[in-house]
């Protein structure tokens, strides 16, 4: 037979000698021990719940006992005996059977009574009972009276209890609804009938609920039977042809139904027997406490009692005492309580789990320790202890791989350092390698660990487990280790196959990259991996390592550059704004060609030519204008041998050898080839410059700004010239071709610049200043301004000999020819000035006379017909100064002035007074006199007009033409 492992993990607590009512011990100390025992009551039932202990005693009466077994109070619910009692769990209430006095001769003298212990009833000025809210007859005609020998209530949704009644006749009365409002259903349930009621007597009842179902066990000394009683009517079957008698019956915490025979204990599911356990021994009592099984065995050879208390999961008797005989047995305040037959009563309380660990570990008992807090559902740091010390006690047995079979339990309470350093030994590098793996897969590594573990694998060279690590399916998508520390560890182990799956794997492209090019200069693979990319992450991976790609393989990697930039897989020959605007721009990339200048000219070159409207079209012609025009444009390394303008570089370097004269005649041809290609670039530039700023546009695809400051910078004249000349700055213009000493280009220039008509004639003056300074003979140039000069009539004779004495290369002989046209021209213009001037004196003496006659003499009207109708002149008439006469009917009314001569002299002072009201504008007046060729004419112009000043401040009413007389009374 299996020996069981014997420990004290439960103790006693307390010890009450006598469970009985204080008065009843008050009375006892008066009477002698004879009249005591006939006095002394006996306990027929007990029950337990909601922090009581509750007795029924024969004498009708129950008391009620608090933590400590105090005695609390007692009442009396019968009169004569009470049998069976229990207290609910739900509802502070009590429900007994006993004996109270018969009514009838045909009534049965057993009553069910319910009390509710939280209401207390006075019955007189010394005792209290609680209240009755219940009796209920149990048998009537329907249900015969039988003996009761089990009783059990369930509580289903309060106020519905169920009771079941086993009886010593085979059949058990349930009884199921309120009873305190005596709403109630009864019904009846049959086991096998025998002959002999000890055969067929309920000895004991286990209800099970599972859900919606519910379920009654029942036991009888020779058969266990199971009753559905969600059927209708409630099904039977029956689960074994053993039984047990009585108080050998109890229900675990799994809902199992538990018997004791002599020859073991019995545990039953609803299809039938499962597990048995062989004890010795009459079970006395069976019961079941937090999983433990509890049994009070009487030895048949000795007749002592002994109460043990058995693990079943970890086969041991977790206690085992000696005892008095136990007549029943109760759970109450988390410890087990036994009722001896003479009313002693023993408490015994479970020892905290620390104590029987400790119990446990001073014997090295383990892998008890181990069970003890798994099956008692510890918690995890407590079973992580246990572990622990498991493990060091292994490990100080030098057990090693057991060992660390329990340190890898430990994971997630354990701090992994502590194993860890307990194997860093290189001769239990294979313990510490199961650990690692161990704490990857449960997600608890850190970077640390991988690194660690990786080191582990290299160290050990096991390639088949580094692989079974990094290529298992499912280790990169749960994020089992760190990915860059696995990364870095296989790239220092040189282990770069695993390292890119890794980095490939987990998406960390950067890394990927890292290693083919960095590690294995694998440049092609790594562009293919890099097409194979989205746009987005291409772009960064390319803008980290374009400067590596530009260097060996600069022709595949702008041509990666120019689809991504303008999405030729997808969208070819499409160049929508809006759309080219979501794309990278080249603008981006520029940092990767920092040194490799021909390669951004030819990747900046390719996207203007398929990309015509970019958004970073000015930063782009920025950029290439600077190319172009910069006079040193670097060429690029020898590694750049895939482009045709290093050939000449690498070939120097190949031929060191060869003697110095032909190393002198490649350094010429690299020279002209420099030129060459820096002539071509000027070219280019340009081209750019005017392309990018057409006619019909007001400012250019570039920044002006930064051209001219380029140009400036690399003495790219051309450049310049056009710049100026677009931007309309003429004497910037030919300032160039005064510092470039061009005199044929200058002349060309003012010619196109100055002309008087659009352009800027006052570029002639800063021609001739330039050649009355230079101080080198240049009267060819001279003679060709001054005609210019002389036809535009730029400058006054007298400056230009001013300006060009200061030349002491040039003379008289320049100028003579001018000089004399001049004086000829002027005596003209004198001459045609005095004509003019006596034509006007002749006119104002006229208009004076005419004036003078007017003020003194009479004039004559002699007008013989109407200048309005042509019809003879009649009375009345009307006659005007100006020699017009009207008939007063051809007249309108009022009329004052001659309707002939009235709109002429409207005129001259609509006139006169626009004079007047310029005048007054001073800017105007500032402006003519700066624009004009001659300033004095302007000003002579103004005073001739009387604007600026007026000789006479009289009313010139008097002078109208249109005094009118009336020949009325002629």
């Amino acid at each position: 037979m299996y020996q069981w492992r014997k420990f004290e993990f439960f103790e006693e607590k307390y010890v009450a000698n006598r469970m009985i009512p204080e008065e009843q011990e008050e009375d006892d100390t008066t009477v002698n021990n004879d009249e005591r025992e006939k006095k002394e009551r006996k306990i027929e039932c007990c029950s337990s719940g909601r922090g009581k202990v509750v007795t029924g005693f024969d004498d009708g009466t129950v008391c009620l006992f608090d933590r400590g077994l105090k005695f609390n109070y007692s009442f009396q619910p019968h009169s004569s005996s009470v049998l069976f009692l229990q207290q609910l769990k739900q509802r502070n209430f009590l429900v007994t059977i006993g004996e109270d006095e018969q009514l009838a001769a045909q009534q049965s003298a057993l009553c069910l009574k319910v009390f509710d212990l939280d209401k207390m009833q006075s019955e007189s000025t010394s005792t209290a009972s609680p209240d009755c809210v219940g009796i209920l007859r149990i048998f009537t005609n329907q249900f015969p009276e039988a003996m009761i020998t089990s009783f059990i209530v369930l509580e289903e949704v309060p106020p519905i209890l169920l009771i079941a009644i086993g009886l010593d006749n085979g059949s058990i009365y349930c009884i199921k609804g309120d009873i305190a409002r005596e709403r109630i259903t009864r019904f009846k349930l049959q086991v096998e009938n025998h002959s002999d009621k000890t055969l067929s007597s309920i000895t004991g009842l286990g209800f099970k609920v599972d859900g919606q179902s519910l379920q009654l066990f029942a036991v009888t000394p020779n058969s266990v039977s199971l009753f559905s009683l969600h059927d209708q009517p409630p099904r039977r079957q029956t689960l074994d042809q053993i039984g047990c008698g009585v108080n050998s019956v109890a229900m675990s915490d799994r809902s199992e139904f538990i018997i004791g025979r002599p020859e073991a204990v019995y545990f039953y599911e609803v299809d039938g027997r499962g597990p048995c356990w062989a004890f010795e021994g009459e079970k006395k009592l069976v019961g079941w406490f937090r999983g433990y099984l509890l049994c009070v065995i009487a030895d048949q050879r000795t007749g002592k009692h002994t109460f043990n208390i058995y693990d079943l999961k970890n086969r041991l008797i977790a206690h085992s005492a000696l005892v008095k005989e136990v007549s029943h047995m109760l759970y109450e305040w988390g410890n087990i309580i036994l009722i001896m037959k003479d009313k002693s009563a023993l408490s015994i309380g479970e020892k905290d789990m620390e104590s029987k660990l400790d119990m446990l570990f001073k014997k090295n008992l383990y892998t008890v320790a181990i069970n003890l807090v798994q099956t008692q559902q510890a918690d995890a740091a407590a079973t992580s202890e246990v572990l622990r010390k498991y493990g060091d006690h292994l490990y100080s047995k030098q057990d090693y791989d057991e060992a660390m079979s329990q340190y890898i339990h430990t994971i997630g309470h354990l701090e992994p350092s502590y194993v860890i350093q307990k194997f860093l030994d290189a001769q239990r590098i294979y313990n510490l390698t199961n650990y690692l793996e161990k704490l990857h897969e449960k997600g608890l590594a850190s970077k640390d660990h991988t690194t660690l573990l990786l080191n582990c694998y290299t160290k050990l060279k096991d390639v088949e487990k580094l692989n079974l690590f990094i290529k298992s399916e499912d280790s990169i998508g749960e994020l089992k280790f760190d990915v860059e520390t696995a990364i870095r560890v296989c790239r220092a182990a040189n282990y770069h196959e695993h390292a890119m799956y890794v980095a490939k794997k987990a998406g960390r492209h950067e890394w990927y990259l890292k290693i083919l090019l960095e590690d294995l200069g694998n440049y092609e693979e790594a562009l293919e991996y890099i097409s194979s990319l989205e746009s987005s992450q291409a772009g960064m991976t390319i803008k980290e390592y374009g400067k590596i790609l530009i260097e060996h393989k600069p022709l595949e990697t702008i041509e990666i550059l120019i689809r991504l930039c303008t999405d030729e897989g997808d969208k070819r020959g499409q160049s929508n704004g809006v759309y080219v605007s979501m794309l990278p721009s080249p603008v981006d990339f520029l940092s990767i060609f920092v040194h490799y200048p021909h390669s951004l000219m030819g990747f900046l070159e390719k996207y203007t030519n398929k990309v015509k409207d970019s958004p970073a079209q000015v930063e782009i012609n920025n950029t290439l204008l600077e190319l172009y025009i910069s006079n040193e444009l670097n060429f690029p390394s020898v590694s750049q041998s895939n482009e045709g303008s290093d050939f000449l570089n690498g070939a120097s370097e190949k031929l060191s050898n060869i003697s110095a004269q032909t190393n002198g005649t490649i350094a010429d041809q690299k020279s002209s080839e420099k030129e060459k290609g820096r002539l071509e670039r000027r070219k280019k530039g340009l081209h750019m410059l005017k392309s990018a700023w057409p006619p019909e546009t007001e400012h250019p695809l570039y920044d002006v700004d930064l051209a001219i400051i380029l140009c400036e910078m690399n003495a790219f004249r051309d450049g310049l010239l056009y710049l100026y000349e677009k931007m309309k700055l003429y004497k910037e213009v030919i300032t160039c071709y005064m510092q470039a000493h061009d005199h044929e280009g200058l002349i060309a220039c003012c010619k196109r610049l100055g002309d008087s008509v659009g352009g800027d004639p006052s570029l002639w003056e800063d021609v001739l200043k330039y050649f009355g300074e230079l101080g080198e003979d240049c009267s060819k140039e001279v003679k060709e301004v001054l005609n210019y000069i002389e036809r535009d009539d730029i400058l006054p004779p007298i400056i230009v000999l001013q300006t060009l004495s200061k030349n002491p290369c040039l003379t008289l002989s320049v100028i003579k020819d001018y000089i004399a046209r001049k004086l000829e021209q002027e005596s003209k213009m004198i001459e045609e000035d005095r004509q003019a001037i006596d034509k006007y004196q002749e006119d104002t003496q006229t208009m004076r006379k005419e004036i003078q006659d007017l003020r003194t003499n009479a004039r004559i009207f002699q007008l013989s017909k109407c200048t309005a109708c042509t019809f003879t002149l009649d009375l009345p008439a009307v006659h005007f100064m100006c020699m017009h006469s009207f008939h007063l009917r051809c007249l309108g009314d009022n009329e004052k002035e001659c309707p002939e001569c009235a709109p002429e002299y409207r005129s001259v002072l609509e006139m006169k007074r626009n004079l007047e009201q310029n005048s007054k504008d001073q800017d105007r007046f500032f402006q003519q006199v700066k624009n004009s060729k001659d300033g004095f004419s302007v000003i002579a112009e103004y005073f001739g007009k009387g604007i600026i000043s007026k000789t006479s401040n009289g009313s010139t009413s008097g002078l109208r033409s249109g005094n009118a007389s009336s020949s009325s009374g002629f």
